[in-house]
């Protein structure tokens, strides 16, 4: 389990006989701790890459169409999982299910029904809507004339009407009023591009009168039929399908992952090299897991197997394995870029400081609470998500999915519990200080009692600023040194001793009472404070244009500066939302307080709406300020990304089990659903 950094790779190789090609293989795709790659340069030289043979591609076959009947046989209950010994057996298995025809027939002909069904329902939906027709339809079609029925608003009509030329000779059929006018339009054919340029320049929508025969009514009631026996043959479909399914879903399900794990294996044995009777295969893996991997292959083959290490300068993919709760902060961290794989994962110090940040910002246990509630229901999985408003869904929809928004939530949590608990000591419930009413609480956040209130924030908030910037300095500097940059860990110490010096200089002159003032026995530049800092600016500046040079130095300077500043958004945020509070709740309490009925109502309006907004904003501000402080403040000291993710070969078994064991050895007696 990596903490501070991600799991240490290693490129290894594998020489072994093509007899135990195929068991290697499933071994490697059992265990899932693998990543295959394509064989070096150096390995090709002596290999020939490896071909794919018939039975492959009638693998891939026999793949292909089990794909389809999964998709159309409807899925039945758990089954026995099923296990094949080779892939010989599994062909054979394949090959003796005998329900492609009749099931690919009824999935046709419910595709052509549903066709079918959809223009059945257009075709109603248009004749609801030229229901003031009285005659027959089949009037409205000729040779020589087309007709339409036009939507629109009364005033664009009669513009489309009077747009059209005589020549036209148009004729209309208007319908009774409404919030839409309709009228049905006989035109010559030579008119149509006018119609339809005209209608589009004033928003009247078009649509062709279909071949029909019989008046509105007969044509309603046909289709009325009609819908009903597709529905029931439907139905019948169905009913056949899950008789189908409940015998052969089974061992149709079990059959098709084998041949996708199969596939899956022939894929990969594109990146192999081979000789007449040998193999060779290089795959990176995690140092933690290489004795395992070598145990369990060398006990599978008997000691047929020649295992080694790849040299390489290429870059490893990153696997980020963190304890259980860090986990779900990398979310944020593979949001912004994945750390390679010899750099540090910043997911710890995220898990740590963006809870602290999130509740600085939102500091009111009213609002800590109902945020609360939101994560835990989109932990729950969106209960009754169906009865919100549709512009709500899609709006959440167009941010995240849901399983984003589940991650999101659960790295919210501890947040919002903070921000409880600080609320709590600060008094403040959507704004309201409800224990100074109910116990005569003064909390540190009344100004009145406690004018200092915010300068002190101001303070801590440098002071965090001061710390993550110096964490961020402190991480380059040992990601340098590692990496044998020497210049490069000079400079990140530069700004250490750089942001020290600035934030004790520029605090003993705003805030002489914190550290005492810089003059000593009335001269300035005889006091030991001003030395100090003095000297930790100047040589913290000759590090950082050492280090980096002339130009970046000097820009790392005006970084520095800026980034501990910018720490006092954590202070800015939280009087925003406290005071948009105090202004909703004064705003509505005097409404409340005017003894009118209609005001009262207005002030409740006011007090819902104003309040839900800055629950919305309490959502949104902390967490997006509180991981940009940390994305931008912070990373940019030592993190540089654009990892390749560590893609494991292999995929978990569902209705499957392996013919070889964990431990590399034949599994026991085959568990195996037949088709009957």
């Amino acid at each position: 389990m990596g903490v501070l950094r991600p799991e240490k790779m290693v490129r290894v190789g594998l020489l072994g006989l093509k007899a135990d090609e195929e068991q290697i293989l499933t071994l490697l795709h059992d265990l899932r701790i693998a990543q295959i790659e394509p064989l070096s340069p150096a390995a090709l030289q002596q290999l020939q890459p490896d071909r794919g043979t018939e039975f492959q591609r009638a693998v891939a076959d026999e793949a292909l169409r089990f794909r389809g009947l999964m998709n159309a046989l409807p899925a039945v209950g758990p089954s026995r999982p099923a296990r094949f010994d080779t892939p010989q057996d599994l062909l054979d298995a394949a090959q003796k299910v005998p329900i492609d025809g009749e099931v690919g027939e009824l999935r046709r002909e419910d595709d052509r029904l549903q066709t079918e069904l959809k223009g059945l329902d257009e075709t109603l939906d248009l004749l609801r809507r030229i229901d003031f027709y009285p005659d027959r339809i089949s009037l409205l079609r000729s040779g020589h004339f087309l007709a339409f029925l036009a939507e629109g608003e009364a005033d664009a009509l009669a513009a489309v009407r009077s747009a059209l030329p005589t020549e036209a000779n148009a004729q209309f059929l208007f319908g009774s009023g409404g919030e839409t006018a309709r009228s049905i339009v006989v035109l010559g054919t030579a008119g149509a591009d006018v119609l339809s340029r005209t209608a589009q320049a004033n928003g009247v929508r078009l649509t062709a009168i279909p071949p029909l025969q019989g008046s509105v009514s007969e044509e309603r009631a046909a289709a009325t039929v009609r819908r009903e026996a597709i529905a029931l043959r439907r139905a019948e479909i169905a009913a056949r399908l899950r008789a189908i399914a409940t015998e052969w879903y089974g061992p149709v399900a079990a059959i098709d992952e084998a041949l996708t794990i199969q596939n899956r294996k022939y894929e990969v044995v594109t990146k192999l090299g081979a000789g007449r009777d040998f193999f060779a295969l290089e795959a990176w893996v995690p140092v933690r897991d290489v004795a395992r991997l070598q145990s369990v292959v060398d006990r599978a083959t008997q000691g047929r197997v020649c295992f080694y290490t790849v040299p390489t300068d290429e870059e490893a993919p990153t696997l980020m394995d963190n304890p259980r709760g860090i986990r779900r902060f990398e979310f944020f961290v593979r949001f912004y870029s994945l750390p390679q794989s010899n750099e540090w994962d910043p997911t710890l110090v995220f898990a740590i400081v963006f809870p602290i940040f999130f509740a600085l910002m939102l500091g009111d246990w009213g609002y800590g609470l109902t945020i609360l509630l939101i994560c835990i229901w989109m932990i729950r999985g969106f209960p009754g998500a169906q009865r919100l408003p549709k512009f709500g869904k899609n709006f959440v929809k167009r941010i995240m999915g849901p399983q984003g928004m589940q991650q999101l939530a659960w790295a919210l949590l501890p947040g919002c519990l903070l921000a409880i608990a600080l609320g709590l000591w600060w008094d403040l419930f959507f704004g309201f200080p409800v224990f100074q009413w109910v116990f005569g609480y003064h909390a540190p956040s009344d100004l009145k009692s406690n004018p200092g209130f915010v300068g002190i924030l101001l303070l801590f908030a440098g002071f965090v600023g001061l710390a993550m910037v110096t964490l961020g300095f402190v991480m380059g500097v040992l990601k340098e040194w590692f990496h044998h940059h020497r210049r490069g860990a000079i400079g990140k110490v530069g700004g250490i001793l750089f942001a020290w010096g600035i934030a004790f200089f520029g605090l003993s002159v705003i805030h002489p009472v914190t550290l005492g003032p810089l003059t000593s026995a009335g001269t300035s530049f005889s006091s030991p404070l001003f030395v100090t800092y003095v000297a930790l600016l100047v040589v913290g500046l000759v590090l950082l244009i050492g280090g980096e040079g002339i130009m970046n130095g000097m820009m790392s300077f005006i970084e520095v500066v800026s980034h501990i500043l910018s720490y006092t958004r954590l202070v800015g945020i939280l009087l925003a939302s406290i005071i948009l509070a105090l202004v909703i709740n004064q705003v509505s309490v005097g409404l409340f307080h005017t003894g009118s009925v209609g005001l009262f109502i207005a002030g409740l309006v006011v007090l819902v709406v104003g309040q839900s907004f800055n629950v919305i904003l309490g959502v949104f501000e902390p967490g997006i300020q509180g991981a940009r402080l940390i994305f931008v403040e912070y990373f940019s000291k030592f993190y540089t990304g654009n990892g390749k993710p560590f893609r494991p070969f292999g995929a978990a078994r569902t209705h499957t089990v392996s013919s070889i064991g964990p431990d590399g050895l034949a599994a026991g007696p085959i568990v195996q659903a037949p088709p009957r």
